[in-house]
């Protein structure tokens, strides 16, 4: 069982109101990695469950998808106002200063609390859970929540691993002061980490460990790098027992979950957890083959599609869980409320989609 693990309380819960997705237009299909990496179509489906990804354009940044994401979110509940913006990211504008002042900015939010999560493709889960403590400590009666992630600003093009893997996108959801026992209210939580394993899963080069060596990081170190094979185990392992946590927690069981959504890695490790829980794999809500794996944004993306395509409606019983870099993860539940229903992140930009090499 992870080290964190909490159940909701007579303070006020953070109840999911508003959704939305974005990713950008620029698109590379399986066959245009295909003309530059040993590989095909057939190979990387096989693998990964991947068809295409999108990607931001040259200039373009973390904070403009995330803007694009969080205004259509604010849009959807008709509102403005917010007390704190929370931007999960591994792709941050800058060193510093934190990505989530300047988007607030942009957003027309002045003065509001906004701060980044760091926990790699857990941050979003580990927002929702830094969404909830606000609300719940009353700092906050509204708080919007991004996950925003351009991958393919760290990885190296050249990587037959990890380029056919990762795409860039973002998720926002907005988050009111509620009743524990309401539909949209998330509780819950599992959250954990081992940092004994950091090294699977990082950019050596840009931190403060890198820049206070002599010498100029190498090209290989100023990419992404994942040992594949061990990420694998620990991300099934870790997935799954942090999900059975967050049920017992709950007083649930596997049959109760109406829909899982994992942290969108690829479809084997998806598939690979759900068989780990007996759950079936109907029941695994999956967009990975349309935009790849984007990191934070993947989870809010996930729901935001499914939520375009009416698979999960009002009363659904939904399991969130995640993984990534640090090692971390984490999970959550909800029971989905009656929403809007948003556009297809994909499908936003399909009129100026570009495809590129």
């Amino acid at each position: 069982m992870s080290p964190l693990t909490v159940g909701p309380s007579a303070a006020p819960a953070a109840v999911l109101c508003g959704l939305a997705g974005w990713v950008p237009s620029g698109v590379v299909t399986n066959e245009h990695l295909a003309r530059r990496l040993d590989t095909d179509d057939a190979w990387i489906r096989t693998r990964t469950g991947i068809r295409r990804r999108h990607v931001v354009d040259p200039g373009q940044a973390t904070s403009d998808l995330a803007v694009e994401a969080g205004r259509r979110a604010l849009a959807s509940v008709a509102t403005d106002r917010v007390d704190a913006v929370i931007v999960a990211t591994t792709t941050p504008d800058h060193t510093c200063p934190a990505t989530a002042p300047a988007v607030a900015s942009r957003l027309g939010l002045a003065r509001v609390a906004a701060f980044d999560v760091g926990a790699v493709c857990t941050g979003f889960v580990y927002g929702l859970a830094s969404a909830a403590g606000l609300i719940a400590a009353g700092v906050a009666e509204r708080v919007l929540l991004i996950g925003a992630d351009t991958y393919s600003t760290i990885v190296d093009p050249l990587d037959r691993a990890n380029a056919i893997i990762f795409g860039d996108g973002a998720g926002a959801v907005v988050l009111r002061a509620g009743h524990p026992d309401e539909p949209g209210a998330v509780g819950h939580f599992d959250l954990g980490s081992d940092g004994a394993h950091e090294d699977l899963i990082v950019v050596a080069a840009g931190g403060s460990r890198q820049r206070s060596r002599p010498g100029e990081p190498s090209r290989q170190d100023r990419h992404f790098a994942m040992r594949g094979k061990e990420v694998y185990r620990h991300a099934v392992t870790r997935m799954a027992e942090s999900a059975r946590a967050t049920l017992s927690s709950a007083g649930w069981k596997t049959g109760d979950i109406d829909h899982f959504v994992p942290h969108q890695a690829n479809l084997r490790i998806l598939h690979s957890v759900a068989d780990d829980l007996g759950l079936p794999r109907e029941r695994c809500v999956t967009h990975v083959e349309s935009v790849g794996n984007t990191g934070a944004a993947s989870i809010p993306l996930a729901l935001a599609d499914a939520a375009a395509g009416q698979l999960v409606r009002p009363g659904d019983r939904l399991l969130l869980t995640a993984f990534g870099g640090g090692l971390t993860w984490g999970s959550c539940l909800l029971t989905w409320p009656a929403l809007p229903a948003p556009a297809h992140p994909y499908d936003l930009c399909d009129q100026g989609e570009r495809t590129t090499s």
